[in-house]
């Protein structure tokens, strides 16, 4: 069972500066008829696939009256600078640290394949409320049906909010395809739920600092305990999307090398066998992983 405390828009600190590696906490929703993982997930402020990936073998049209579906809404924060905005594409999760020291996250939608999203050190250039979208000549290329320009509406892409990032012509926004968010589906802008994008763009300020990073695998610690939260390659991601269950190759050596770099690693009595599951699962979860009384999830 998980230890419930359910945040539906995103999960966040309780406004105090972040003393724990961990944001959020876990929950379970009992599946209700009808209710699809797709409407689930924005619910909870969650993404599509770490949805998925954290309830394998769960139909996401039909997942079931009556079953539980784990709600992975605790985060590790990544290995980055804990200022402005960090965006993980690993795990398709954007986090705003906050001046007051506490941490907002939201899943986003980011770019397919060809058209990645680059990991870039950038920042916040310009801030648009109710945007004029100018499809690019890439996008143009492949739907010259495509007016001009599309203003402010339901037809929008870029939804009610839009911000310039200082690198070509990438922008955090909203959408008006929601099923995008937490997939790998857009051109390289990077996409948020309607109701995230409002709550972010009245936070941040041009001259935000934005940091865009991929860690498949990251270490935190929590109460004294270490923790463990691995997440999917694009390729498996693609494979999660169907339906599919999948193990990963186990790089014993590989983890060693990250664990080698987390401080206090090396003095921790350290639970190999989870440590090797949980990255051969990759359910995107904060697994404890060093041996002391575990919480129960």
């Amino acid at each position: 069972m998980i230890a419930a405390m359910l945040m539906p828009r995103g999960a966040f600190s309780a406004g105090e500066p972040q003393a724990s590696d961990i944001v959020g906490r876990m929950a379970v929703h009992e599946v209700r008829h009808e209710e699809t993982i797709p409407r689930l997930a924005q619910r909870y402020g969650l993404g599509f696939v770490e949805l998925m990936a954290a309830n394998p073998g769960v139909d996401p049209w039909l997942p079931g009256e009556g079953r539980k579906v784990m709600l992975p809404s605790a985060h590790i924060l990544p290995d980055a600078p804990r200022e402005g905005i960090v965006i993980n594409l690993a795990e398709l999760r954007l986090y705003h640290f906050r001046r007051d020291g506490s941490v907002a996250t939201y899943p986003v939608g980011i770019g397919r394949d060809y058209w990645e999203t680059p990991q870039i050190s950038t920042a916040i250039t310009l801030k648009r409320k109710n945007p004029v979208w100018t499809p690019p000549a890439s996008i143009r290329a492949e739907k010259p049906y495509l007016p001009a320009q599309i203003g402010p509406g339901p037809d929008n892409p870029l939804g009610d909010f839009a911000m310039n990032l200082g690198f070509d012509s990438y922008v955090i926004h909203g959408t008006n395809k929601p099923l995008g968010v937490g997939r790998r589906v857009s051109h390289g802008c990077i996409r948020l739920y309607p109701e995230h994008i409002a709550i972010l763009f009245d936070e941040v300020s041009p001259g935000t600092p934005v940091r865009i990073i991929s860690q498949e695998i990251k270490f935190g610690w929590s109460d004294g305990a270490l923790f463990l939260e691995a997440h999917a390659s694009q390729e498996h991601a693609d494979a999660i999307e169907t339906g599919a269950i999948a193990n990963y190759p186990m790089d014993v050596s590989s983890i060693a090398a990250l664990l080698a770099t987390v401080p206090g690693a090396a003095d921790a009595d350290l639970d190999w066998p989870l440590i090797e599951m949980t990255v051969r699962e990759r359910r995107g979860v904060p697994i404890q992983i060093s041996r002391r009384p575990r919480p129960e999830f």
